[in-house]
């Protein structure tokens, strides 16, 4: 049963937006009087929105069981519009159930029944494998980046779930790229489609080569990091293996970065996006795994490291930058031997001789043994830090609160003397350790 169920009005201004843009608007009036929809916009668009807030006028606020279903490709994803959903403090209950951390875990929160549940295929199907609650009651199935949960790898997954869905109603698909058809088993029959794909977004974005001379472009991808400066960014690599090369070749050459693949521990993956999204880290290195589904800001530029595969890889790597009303850069490093894929078109070479004013690293991360399981507020870590820490609030950088941790951006040249000042404090009840990340 859901408490305070809050208006449109309401989440908007919660959420500090004053009006809609023309695709959610679209979205909005569409999903909420049409069975099956099919929403296609470019990444950071705010699709999320666009299909949540008419899941919302949906849902029954007295059903004890679980409305709404969404599948998404990757943890991160079901993590960010887990966070949306409460952010939006719609008033119904959300959890999020993915792969990778201890099932525990998922058994604890789902005890008490989510209105929305949010989770990845294997992780769902696990659930309803072992009936760990009803799914009678879920009428509304939402597939976000449908493009990824329904490839081959995920079919099976995805069949076994929707087959054990009896009384859906309403279908909801997202994507950014139109590249996969939906296979039947979705019963998607003759779904109302929304396009904003051809909306001239790509117009803002310019893609840029830059040639290596040597097969091994590590050398040629520092002097373009030089060239552009302290700007953040994204470096998209094919292989986990050439992360790991890259990240210890910039290491050598004391660029700051954090890596971020499937390979990696779920824990380490979300510790890399907070140091990259609090400025502690200037660059991600990362597999297409970063090119969507993730809590990061607007990038003025991307480097396509390694040449994608296929032309939908390309579209969502770019679509990291030059969202909305921003300009942005895609810069495609190549061997000088090297041949473009066909989808990469009408790019221009630049020259990249002239090195931009290096400013060193400002941020560093701490982090922080207590979160909101102990009744610890942002505002009592700030309290912490400005009257204990002794620092200005111009001194305090972004504070990221976990159920039982929290990570607080601070001055480099001022990490090592807080810890030495905050370690072991108390917050609440809570004695916490203080240490650099």
């Amino acid at each position: 049963m859901a408490n305070s169920i809050k208006s449109q009005e309401d989440i908007l201004a919660k959420l500090n937006i004053h009006v809609l843009n023309p695709m959610q608007e679209e979205a909005v009036s569409v999903i909420e009087t049409t069975t099956n929809t099919i929403l296609l916009s470019p990444t950071g668009t705010g699709k999320t929105l666009a299909f949540l807030l008419p899941l919302l006028k949906v849902l029954d606020p007295e059903s004890t069981e679980v409305q709404a279903l969404i599948i998404v490709p990757s943890r991160e994803l079901a993590l960010q519009i887990e966070q949306v959903v409460r952010t939006m403090g719609s008033g119904y209950k959300v959890n999020a159930v993915y792969g990778g951390r201890p099932m525990s875990k998922d058994k604890i929160e789902i005890k008490h029944t989510p209105a929305i549940l949010i989770g990845t295929p294997g992780r769902i199907l696990d659930h309803f494998s072992n009936d760990r609650f009803s799914r009678d009651s879920i009428k509304t199935l939402i597939l976000d980046e449908f493009d990824k949960s329904l490839e081959d790898g995920f079919e099976s997954e995805m069949r076994g779930i929707i087959n054990q869905l009896p009384n859906i109603n309403k279908r909801i698909l997202t994507s950014a790229t139109q590249a996969v058809k939906v296979p039947g088993f979705v019963r998607l029959e003759n779904p109302h489609v929304i396009d904003y794909l051809k909306e001239k977004v790509v117009k803002k974005l310019a893609v840029k080569t830059v040639v290596s001379p040597l097969k091994n472009k590590s050398k040629t991808l520092l002097e373009l990091i030089q060239h552009i400066g302290n700007e953040p960014g994204i470096i998209f690599c094919n292989l986990r293996d050439t992360i790991e090369y890259l990240s210890d070749f910039l290491d050598r050459n004391k660029v700051s970065h954090t890596c971020f693949s499937g390979g990696m521990e779920q824990k380490d993956r979300e510790r890399a996006l907070i140091k990259f999204r609090n400025g502690s880290s200037q660059l991600l290195v990362a597999t297409d795994l970063a090119a969507r589904g993730i809590d990061i800001p607007e990038m003025k530029y991307i480097i396509h490291y390694e040449l994608p595969h296929h032309e939908e890889d390309f579209i969502h790597r770019n679509g990291r930058t030059a969202r909305v009303n921003s300009k942005g850069t895609a810069y495609v490093l190549k061997w000088e031997n090297e041949r473009l894929p066909e989808f990469i078109k009408n790019v221009k070479g630049i020259d990249i001789s002239k090195k931009a004013t290096y400013k060193p690293q400002f941020w560093e991360t701490l982090f922080i043994s207590g979160g909101r399981k102990d009744k610890i507020s942002k505002g009592d870590i700030a309290g912490l830090f400005f009257k204990q820490g002794e620092i200005t609030q111009d001194q305090l950088g972004t504070i990221e609160l976990k159920p039982d941790c929290a990570f607080v951006a601070v001055p480099l040249a001022m990490a090592d003397e807080l810890v030495e000042k905050l370690n072991n404090s108390r917050l609440k009840k809570k004695k916490v350790r203080v240490t650099i990340l």
